[in-house]
């Protein structure tokens, strides 16, 4: 008898020491979350600067600028018609006096009136420390609002970084608490249907749970090594509900399809473990895999990403492979209580002890035209994902401006709206950014005064104040912020950014000795991060692509099933890229999901969806080729045993998709743009992936290849390993074989 296999090792202890292996994982997830809260999350200071953005913030910092106060404005405008100038100065007038007698003030200027009449002005600076000033701004709302009430005949709303930034912690945290109420009872629910089992259908979404809640600790103490991003907790709950309710479904599943062929709760769990669990860390090891590529983007927005989702991912399998073993062990046949008398007759497993087919009938006939003409059904099926990825070669990638970001439900979004209408010169800015030696710093800012006048005659930016220029307690650095009235990402952005790049800048600076000079802001912000994305995107391809080949090909022992996986992943996630293009670029959808088109995708989506969507899609397909392998070892023709692979892994395929489409769907419809996208997005693929892929194309490739699934190169064959005919080394297969009580494993 060969060594048995590491998980199957560890389940059986896991199995035979129950309390220890529930006690051992409550203390890890325990010291997890209270570590984590201890030492509390590190936040990112960077928010993706690369190109010439990275290169003028560096210049900046070197500048050593003395800390900025943090400014707030006082809107007036008018509810209807034209804005009634006596009532708007009174108003004003006492949001002045209140906000005077704040501590939370430095100063308050005097009223500004727009250009075009319609709105008054009022700039309130803030004392203390700008880092702080959102935790500060209350007061200063209050007072708005008291404002509001006593001068109800015109319009008064509070804009400034700090009130904008609170509404979006805000929005931020009840998308977060959306997402987290609504994901575990419909998970649960599907689970219900599924096992006709209370306890069954509990034990993976309590597993998921824990698995989020240790890895949201842990990438907090990982953050003191690698900032995180503000979004990271929604990206491991997102990523972390799916793995961790797919991981434990796979194994509990095939537990109690073992135990209802007549095994022992041992030997069930063992087999799960050879099976189900080796398959888990296959798509366990894929998912972290890809998941590392984000690293190679060198940038802090993927790295944080990367942390979260591999911790969660690592957590997730750590516990479907020790702590699941043990619950099942433990409770026995009591994992099929309470039972749901209508759903538990229905299920696979009742259906397998009462010696009724337990392969799902419409699986079967869905698998019928893929099995007898595969060739016709292989060409329709992949031409018409082709032709869905085809609008993907017309995306354009975009950061959203805070109007699209953010829901226009929020007071604070609406009256930045109204705001940059009136004062095209609070919205969007370019900040021009000169080093020079100190004796050429006079000429420097006579350059750059210049350079902002040629501005103010320019259509492409704002003419309703004049260009600021500040310059560093050294006189060696200068800094020009020139208005623009275009939000960023629209053309007229991109032509602001291009004049100033390309004509305004190099001709004000020419012939200056010593100068440097780069152009940031967030419009350059965006211009450089969507470049940084499309030339970093083929290189984390490359890395996912490898080393996912080569991992698949040496746990099937077969380069042909490790490229068909690449080839059927990459077809998936192409449709998913033009589905998104579809849907976000467009108009058509906006009703339906509740945003406003920006004409373009978040700009770091594609490369996030393509390593999560790589490695969720090895799921499905580690798990399914991994049933249609064992048929093909116990000696079954190869058409049989795809039909058999898929249709008795359909169960859980179906279960494990719709739970990650439907907790993938929920946050399609939160108020953030990137969360709409990315939801929207990661679901739409896992569906074509478990429904059209895996019935119709997966099938009818399989079958037309034949016995050529299974070629095996010499490098891949173990010394020794059992063979069988035609199987490219099913003695290599993490395979098994009952003998009577016990179970004999191939390592």
């Amino acid at each position: 008898m060969e060594k048995k296999l590491l998980t199957v090792r560890v389940a059986r202890w896991s199995a035979t020491h129950p309390w220890r292996a529930v006690a051992l994982w409550v203390v890890f997830v325990a010291l997890s979350i209270t570590i984590g809260g201890l030492v509390g999350t590190k936040e990112s200071t960077m928010n993706g600067e690369v190109g010439e953005t990275a290169r003028a913030e560096q210049m900046i910092e070197e500048g050593d600028f003395p800390q900025q106060p943090m400014v707030e404005r006082v809107l007036v405008t008018s509810r209807s018609g034209v804005l009634d100038q006596a009532a708007a100065t009174a108003a004003l007038s006492d949001a002045g006096t209140r906000m005077r007698q704040l501590p939370e003030v430095a100063g308050v200027e005097e009223p500004i009136p727009s250009p075009d009449g319609t709105a008054l002005m009022l700039v309130v600076t803030m004392s203390g420390d700008p880092e702080t000033a959102v935790d500060r701004v209350d007061p200063l709302l209050d007072v708005t609002a008291a404002v509001q009430r006593d001068h109800s005949t015109v319009r008064v709303e509070q804009v400034g970084w700090a009130s904008i930034e609170q509404a979006a912690d805000e929005s931020v945290m009840k998308d977060f608490q959306r997402a987290e109420i609504l994901s575990i009872p419909v998970t649960l629910i599907i689970l219900i249907v599924a096992f006709g089992a209370l306890i069954a259908a509990g034990i993976p979404v309590l597993l998921a749970l824990s698995a989020v809640g240790s890895a949201i600790g842990l990438a907090a103490i990982a953050s003191h090594l690698i900032p995180a991003q503000d979004m990271i907790n929604s990206v491991i709950l997102l990523i972390g509900m799916a793995v961790g309710v797919d991981y434990s479904l796979f194994y509990l599943r095939r537990e109690r399809e073992e135990r209802a062929k007549g095994a022992g709760h041992l030997n069930a769990v063992e087999i799960a473990a050879a099976t189900s669990g080796h398959a888990v860390v296959v798509s366990g090891l894929a998912v972290i895999i890809s998941m590392a590529g984000m690293f190679l983007a060198n940038d802090a927005i993927f790295s944080s990403f990367a942390v979260g989702s591999i911790l969660v991912v690592a957590v997730s399998v750590l516990g479907s492979l020790t702590v699941l073993p043990a619950m099942l062990a433990k409770l026995g046949r009591w994992v099929d209580r309470p039972r749901i008398p209508v759903l538990w007759r229905l299920s696979a497993t009742a259906k397998a002890a009462e010696g009724r087919r337990a392969e799902p009938r419409l699986w079967s006939f869905l698998l019928r035209p893929a099995l007898r003409h595969p060739l016709v059904t292989l060409v329709v099926s992949a031409g018409a994902l082709a032709a869905l990825a085809v609008p993907a070669a017309t995306m354009t990638l975009k950061f959203p401006n805070l109007q699209e970001a953010l829901s226009d439900d929020i007071p604070v979004v609406q009256a930045y709206g109204r705001m940059i209408k009136a004062f095209p010169s609070t919205g969007t800015e370019h900040t021009i950014v000169v080093t020079v030696p100190a004796a050429e710093a006079g000429r420097a800012q006579a350059a750059l005064r210049e350079l902002g006048a040629r501005a103010l005659a320019d259509p492409l930016f704002a003419h309703d104040s004049e260009p600021d220029l500040t310059v560093s307690p050294n006189h060696r650095v200068a800094l020009l912020s020139i208005a623009t009235p275009y939000d960023s990402g629209t053309a007229g952005a991109e032509r602001s950014l291009e004049r100033l790049r390309a004509d305004l800048v190099p001709a004000a600076l020419d012939g200056l000795p010593g100068a440097e000079y780069a152009v940031t802001g967030e419009i350059a912000g965006t211009h450089d991060y969507s470049e940084h994305v499309q030339d970093k995107l083929p290189i984390v391809m490359g890395f996912v692509l490898l080393l996912t080949f080569i991992v698949m090909a040496w746990n099937f022992r077969s380069v042909v099933v490790a490229l068909t996986a690449i080839g059927l992943n990459m077809l998936s996630v192409g449709a998913a890229y033009g589905l998104l293009t579809l849907v976000f670029q467009h108009t058509w959808a906006e009703s339906l999901l509740g945003f406003q088109s920006n004409g373009g995708v978040v700009t770091w989506l594609p490369l996030f969806l393509f390593v999560v969507l790589f490695g969720l899609s090895m799921d499905y397909h580690v798990f399914v080729v991994s049933r249609i392998r064992e048929a093909v070892c116990e000696g079954v023709p190869n058409r049989e045993a795809v039909a058999r692979g898929i249709t008795r892994s359909a169960g859980v395929v179906t279960s494990a998709a719709v739970v990650m489409v439907a907790v993938f769907a929920i946050f399609g419809t939160l108020s953030m743009m990137e969360m709409k996208q990315l939801g929207v997005g990661l679901a739409s693929a896992i569906l074509i992936d478990a429904t059209i892929i895996r019935a119709v194309v997966l099938p009818s490739l399989m079958t037309l290849l034949g016995d050529a699934n299974w070629w095996t190169p010499s490098v891949f064959q173990r010394r020794g390993a059992q063979r069988a005919a035609g199987a490219g080394g099913c003695g290599s297969f993490a395979g098994q074989q009952l003998q009577g009580a016990g179970m004999r494993l191939f390592a």
